[in-house]
């Protein structure tokens, strides 16, 4: 701060990095802040407050402390230019003053204690940092900012306690007016459901207190936490009297620029839609997070890659990713055998475990190909190949001459009745359809950029990988690992190629999904719904999506979800919430992006929206109607321009409308197809 105004809108500065290689830089003007001498003008006063944050603070499922260092630092340079053309600089060192903290305790998962007496003593100088500085040193590419503001929906008071509803599930701060108080102390506790008894329910939160301790005192500017965010729908006030104005909430998340819209004429449907977009916002916070309100808020690469392709439909997501995998290859870079962790930053060098986590360390060829046709981001594979090939050859080095890496993973994660164990056994169809599509990824990288001994070993392996899966898990009658419904998904969209097989495999699985409905977890459910419409089952994929037992989308809609939920049974059908714990802990969050992915079969198939050149230089319009959901529309900006798609039900007629920026490919329900230029177009068919 200068003289009391924040620089920038960047939340928790400098960002969370793998510090040991990288730690980032901000740049700001603040000649406006600036007191310019003038009669009667003050003294300048830069401020800067340091946090614990992820570098020491308490951070992970292990409640682990001073993982990167011991205590926090600063650098800073303040740059002045004088009219006259000369040039100053002011910069950190110990002949500054140390102030005595307004903060007793300022932490991400507790919270903050704040004491709003005034206090301002020197106290002492700051100590010199005296540890190395070999990382890399590079400017801010993303910021989490302060977004929207979320009023209150409802108030509830009972016993000394108030409940504020704000009628949605989201990452964010609540902020204090003081003015609507004096000299008491208001307790704040943040939660996402309420008890039975309207009581606020924290039991999943496990040991995070996610609670903001407020001291009113001699200081009367609005108090905003600094060093925390909840995720939350619910708080709880204590120790003053609620006054309308006195808190006000604001959702937190990176910034990026929304791109993708959607609504139909489905109110459940369309509350999907929201529940996903708000998923996203509440776990794009620096890093994609599994979870915005428990002690964990990770950068998971598995719940990232299964969500990335709906997130990028939703917002610009190139430079959130970029920022990833660039902390992604660099922690590689201190692991053993090229591991890609399940986290990303990494707390330090890891390697291999007894559970290999394949499906998560994955997103190292997911990710960049992703950007590549979404964005057209031509750097993406090729800054990536060092770190694909090292993934890669820790994949074939584990293959120990099988072709296939037979080993203990999670398999198609927190599918409904299906425990860690029965995961562990039966994980090895899901593991390696990932691998086939790294050796695709890695192969096709290589060719393009002309490395040919790499193409031409990774694309034998490729085939060799292909050609053991199919002899171990598919049968000739199309069976997959024993009828098990996420092995056909996973085999249908990354192994098995076009003809007898792949038709005999898309029949089974038909069958398989009639018998039993919806089975997947956190991997095969992003392209259920797709996979049935390829397999020429578009009315089967919407009674998937619309039917209201559990498992199923509905059903959480159904029970006032506002986001998408960790577990398919996270409240079950009792209405009680499922607290069984998976593994050590208490393991039930309500907003979770994973099952989200289904925003992609929303984009790509009831719009139709996708590339047919990287970029969306070429655009394939082919949506899917029914007549359950009325009308729909929608839009996505691309790189190339906005397109919008719509169709809606009148009589015996569906009305399409499309608009395109560029040469687009445009296929009706009826067969047609139509090759157009850019521009709006309009058609009329019969209804199936």
């Amino acid at each position: 701060e200068l003289n009391g105004k924040k620089a920038g809108e960047q939340m928790f500065a400098p960002g969370y990095t793998y510090y040991p290689r990288r730690v980032l830089y901000q740049e700001h003007d603040v000649t406006e802040f600036l007191n310019t001498g003038g009669e009667g003008s003050k003294e300048n006063e830069l401020v800067f407050y340091l946090g614990q944050g992820w570098y020491c603070g308490r951070f992970l499922c292990e409640n682990q402390t001073q993982i990167y260092g011991e205590k926090p630092a600063v650098s800073w340079i303040l740059q002045l230019k004088f009219a006259d053309g000369s040039e100053k600089e002011i910069h950190s060192g110990i002949d500054v003053d140390e102030l005595e903290s307004p903060y007793e305790y300022a932490g991400e998962y507790d919270g903050e204690i704040y004491f709003a007496d005034g206090r301002n003593n020197v106290i002492g100088n700051p100590v010199a940092y005296t540890g190395t500085t070999d990382f890399a040193l590079e400017k801010t590419l993303t910021e989490v900012r302060i977004q929207e503001e979320m009023p209150v929906k409802n108030v509830t008071v009972s016993e000394g306690k108030t409940i504020l509803d704000f009628g949605q599930n989201f990452a964010g701060i609540v902020e204090i007016h003081p003015e609507f108080f004096e000299g008491e102390t208001l307790t704040i506790r943040h939660g996402e459901i309420l008890n039975p008894d309207d009581s606020l329910y924290t039991a999943n939160l496990r040991k995070a207190k996610a609670t903001v301790i407020y001291h009113a005192g001699a200081e009367k500017k609005t108090y905003r936490p600094r060093f925390t965010y909840m995720g939350f729908r619910y708080v709880e006030l204590s120790g003053a009297e609620y006054k309308p104005g006195m808190v006000k909430a604001y959702a937190l998340y990176t910034d990026m620029r929304r791109t993708g819209f959607f609504e139909c004429g489905h109110e459940k449907v369309q509350k999907l839609f929201e529940n996903q977009v708000w998923g996203q916002k509440s776990n794009y916070v620096e890093v994609p997070t599994d979870c915005p309100q428990r002690d964990e808020r990770m950068g998971y690469t598995g719940d990232g890659q299964v969500f990335a392709l709906t997130g990028a439909y939703n917002f610009d997501t190139n430079d959130f990713w970029k920022n990833f995998l660039r902390d992604l290859e660099l922690g590689q870079l201190d692991n053993s055998e090229g591991y890609v962790c399940a986290t990303v930053p990494q707390t330090g060098p890891a390697g291999i475990g007894f559970v290999n986590m394949l499906g998560w360390g994955n997103a190292v060829t997911i990710l960049p190909e992703l950007m590549y046709w979404q964005f057209g981001d031509e750097k993406a594979l090729p800054q990536q190949y060092e770190s694909m090939k090292k993934f890669v050859e820790a994949e074939i080095r584990k293959m120990e001459g099988r072709n296939l890496w037979l080993g203990v993973s999670l398999g198609d994660w927190l599918a409904l009745g299906k425990d860690m164990a029965w995961q562990a056994q039966h994980n090895n169809p899901i593991s390696n359809s990932f691998i086939v599509h790294d050796l695709k990824v890695v192969s096709e990288t290589a060719k393009a950029l002309g490395y040919v001994e790499d193409a031409a070993r990774y694309q034998a392996q490729y085939q060799a990988t292909r050609d053991a899966y199919l002899q171990m898990f598919v049968k000739e009658d199309g069976d997959v690992a024993d009828d098990y419904q996420s092995a056909y998904i996973m085999a249908l969209k990354f192994v098995i190629p076009e003809g007898e097989l792949r038709q005999k495999v898309m029949k089974k699985f038909v069958e398989n999904v009639r018998r039993e409905g919806l089975t997947t977890g956190f991997f095969a459910t992003e392209h259920l719904l797709p996979m049935l419409v390829e397999a020429g089952e578009t009315k089967l994929a919407y009674d998937v999506l619309l039917q209201e037992g559990c498992p199923g989308w509905m059903y959480q809609i159904d029970r006032g979800a506002t986001t998408t939920w960790e577990r398919w049974d996270a409240i079950r059908e009792d209405g009680t919430v499922n607290e069984d714990k998976i593994t050590d802990d208490n393991m039930v969050s309500f907003n979770h992006y994973a099952f989200g992915s289904v925003g992609e079969f929303y984009y790509q198939y009831i719009l139709g929206i996708k590339p047919l050149e990287p970029g969306f230089r070429k655009v394939k319009i082919q949506p899917y109607p029914d007549e359950r959901l009325g009308r729909a529309a929608g839009s996505y900006l691309s790189r190339a321009g906005e397109i919008k798609s719509a169709w809606k039900y009148e009589g015996e007629k569906v009305m399409i409308t499309v608009t395109v920026p560029v040469e687009a490919e445009v296929y009706l329900p009826d067969g047609r197809v139509k090759k157009v230029s850019a521009g709006e177009y309009s058609y009329e068919v019969n209804k199936a």
